[in-house]
This record gives C-alpha cells, structure tokens and sequence, in this order.
C-alpha cells in the first residue's frame, strides 16, 4: 500500500516540504538520476510504501502502467518511456521482489498470466524468474517502473519512494501542481534540474 504526492500542501507545512525539497534536489541526489536519465530528467511524484490495513492481503505482481494503459500500450512504453523508482527505506523490511530485465523486455508466458491472473493464475503466485532484493534502513534501491515487481509485506515496513522520468507529456501529466516547489522554494536547492524541467512541461509558456 502507499500513499502519494507527499509533497502536496494538505499533507506537509512550507518548512516540512522544503526538508524533502531539499533532498531531492541535492546533488547526492541528482548525480544519480542525471546518469540514469542524462537528458532533461524530470521529477513526478514522492510515495510512501507501508503495509497494507488487511493482514490478509497478498503482494501481487505488476508493472506501474497497467493501471493506466492497455496491454498494447503497455508494450510501447517499454521503448518509449520509462520513470525510475529511488526507494529509501526508512526501517528494515523484507524488501521487494522482482523480474530482472522486464523492463527491456515483455512477459514471458508465464509472467503474463499471472501479473493479469489469466487462465485461473492468482497475481500473488510465485514467479520462477522473481529475485528478492531485502533491504535495510539507509539503502537505496533503483528500479524501473516498468519492470514487473511486487513489495513484501513484513515487519514495519515503511519506505520513501522518488519518482523521476524522461520528458514525456503523457506521463507528466500524472504531476500534481501542488507538490512542486514554489519559485522562492528552488533557490535554495543545490540541484533544481528536475523541478525545474517538469515545471516547464506541466506550466509552459
């Protein structure tokens, strides 16, 4: 489960939104993403991942775009687009499973049935390709939203996430205004790239 758009001002004050602000503008920050994403990186969203009310629910497979997109679009987007997860957890927890490679490449047979629980297959079946990635407070995990992926439920789990992408319109915008910074905001960043890309896209001239 997680909650999104951390930075909207219903959920954080000027002060709190600035501390993540800060952080995500770093340059600790975005040297990384600049290598990840070297032209125009643009920032979409913060979540935050914790487990779910129902003791009961089961972690399910999934690609981030099959809630918005048809499985036709779904496999253009593995060669048009891509946004990138920075997961920090901020506990120790199980950590996440996941298909290495998906992100390049579509479901296999197997992977397909179950991530849309075809033919009687359950989303919460074990895939035989899945790799567990545990994690511990102070990590840093990247992976592609692309790829199929599911988190382990476990322990107080409770982790940060930050979401970058190219400059694509058709994923920009899912961007709350709200939670980007104001223009007094990102004067004190060390690294305003990111802010400063999706601002233009989402607000242009």
């Amino acid at each position: 489960m997680n909650s999104a758009y951390l930075t909207n001002r219903e959920y954080l004050n000027d002060r709190q939104r600035q501390v993540l602000f800060d952080f995500i503008g770093s340059e600790k920050v975005m040297s990384i993403v600049n290598e990840l994403i070297p032209q125009q990186p643009c920032f979409l969203n913060t979540q935050l991942f914790f487990n779910p009310m129902n003791p009961k629910q089961r972690n399910y497979w999934h690609r981030d775009p099959q809630y918005h997109l048809s499985i036709e679009q779904q496999k253009v987007a593995l060669l048009a687009s891509d946004v990138i997860h920075f997961r920090l957890p901020l506990l120790d927890e199980p950590g996440i499973e996941l298909v290495p490679g998906t992100h390049k490449r579509w479901d296999s047979t197997e992977e397909l049935k179950v991530r849309l629980e075809q033919a009687g297959d359950k989303n919460n079946q074990p895939l035989s390709q899945g790799k567990i990635i545990k994690l511990e407070a102070g990590d840093l995990l990247i992976f592609s939203a692309n790829m199929i992926h599911r988190g382990l439920y476990g322990l107080d789990r409770l982790a940060f996430d930050i979401l970058f992408c190219q400059p694509d319109p058709s994923v920009i915008q899912f961007v709350s205004n709200d939670s980007l910074p104001t223009a007094e905001a990102l004067t004190s960043l060390e690294n305003s790239d990111a802010f400063d890309n999706t601002i233009k896209l989402y607000q242009p001239d």
